[in-house]
């Protein structure tokens, strides 16, 4: 009996993103723009290793050696860490479960890829600014210009609210709210909505930021670029950017770190647990879906260590030269 045919892979992908991450999983714009990315450079890099058009590649071109030797790509060729390959790795494993319901002719590459483990990482220690440091960024942007005033306003609403970049930039201006109790509704992953508390202060920086704007209706963006569209995460990572650099002419400490918008979102926690706020408010604030992602931030708070090692009554130690007790050992110590 002759043996059907397997699809086409762009068929494949094709109803991977439109049933399998829209229909059925209802994923949200970023979850999708993060695994279209990673299967670009998959079928980018398929396509020249194999000679062919991306339209005429088929799973077999995707087989667990085309998928190694792209995540070694990514590492050694590309320069993207650890984390980065992690990630990609996460979005091909999700269309590979897929073509493995969809195509079981396929199944035996689709094991063989699923089972591609992923590369272990450091988990690198949290990176925050103190209070001061936070101050001297926000007094980077000029306020006396309307760029610098919503400059201001977004870094200030980072720093405050702990929101991700994603959420910031989906801020709408219904979801602000600009009288008592001060309020902002963010969405976050997973199609999770979380109400946060604002400042009085922050309030009045957005109540003036949106009066600014000519037109602005209910589904208007509260944080718009120069043609007044939506700001994008890399628009927000220009701000950021031109803010550091403003900020190291006279803090230039600044400028030798690595500081990104989610360095806001952990200098919001941060300064939440060092006013004594309890880790599932934290949690809660920021969303997170286990209180163990929160206890990073506790790990991370080296002066909350510090005022614990004083409370401690440690005696005094007396150091004690090290002795061997036989002459195997001694012989030993002596090599």
């Amino acid at each position: 009996m002759k043996q059907p045919l397997s699809p086409k892979l762009s068929k494949l992908i094709e109803s991977f993103f439109r049933q399998r991450l829209v229909a059925q999983r209802n994923a949200s714009p970023a979850t999708v723009a993060t695994y279209r990315d990673a299967l670009r450079l998959l079928v980018v890099f398929a396509a020249e290793r194999s000679s062919k058009a991306p339209s005429k590649l088929t799973v077999e071109d995707l087989d667990r050696d085309v998928v190694l030797a792209f995540l070694d790509h990514l590492e050694n060729d590309r320069g993207n860490s650890v984390r980065s390959r992690n990630a990609r790795l996460g979005a091909i494993r999700s269309l590979f479960q897929h073509v493995a319901y969809s195509d079981p002719a396929s199944l035996g590459i689709a094991q063989r890829v699923l089972a591609i483990p992923t590369k272990r990482t450091t988990r690198r220690v949290v990176g925050y600014l103190t209070c001061d440091e936070l101050e001297v960024l926000l007094a980077a942007p000029d306020c006396c210009t309307p760029q610098g005033q919503r400059d201001y306003a977004l870094l200030l609403f980072l720093g405050r609210t702990g929101a991700r970049v994603s959420e910031a930039t989906a801020v709408d201006t219904r979801d602000l709210r600009l009288q008592r109790p001060w309020q902002v509704l963010l969405r976050g992953k997973g199609a999770k909505e979380r109400v946060v508390p604002l400042a009085e202060d922050t309030s009045a920086v957005l109540r003036t930021l949106c009066q600014l704007r000519t037109e602005i209706r209910p589904d208007s963006p509260v944080f718009v670029n120069a043609r007044g569209h939506r700001l994008t995460r890399f628009g927000v990572t220009h701000i950021l950017r031109r803010a550091i650099q403003q900020a190291a002419t006279s803090r230039p400490t600044l400028g030798e770190r690595a500081i990104s918008p989610h360095t806001l979102r952990h200098t919001a926690a941060m300064h939440l647990l060092q006013s004594g706020v309890d880790l599932t408010t934290i949690q809660s604030w920021l969303g997170h879906v286990s209180v163990d992602t929160t206890n990073h931030y506790l790990e991370a708070d080296v002066e909350m260590k510090r005022q614990a090692l004083a409370k401690c009554d440690i005696p005094e130690a007396v150091p004690m030269r090290y002795q061997p007790s036989d002459e195997l050992l001694e012989l030993l110590e002596r090599l």
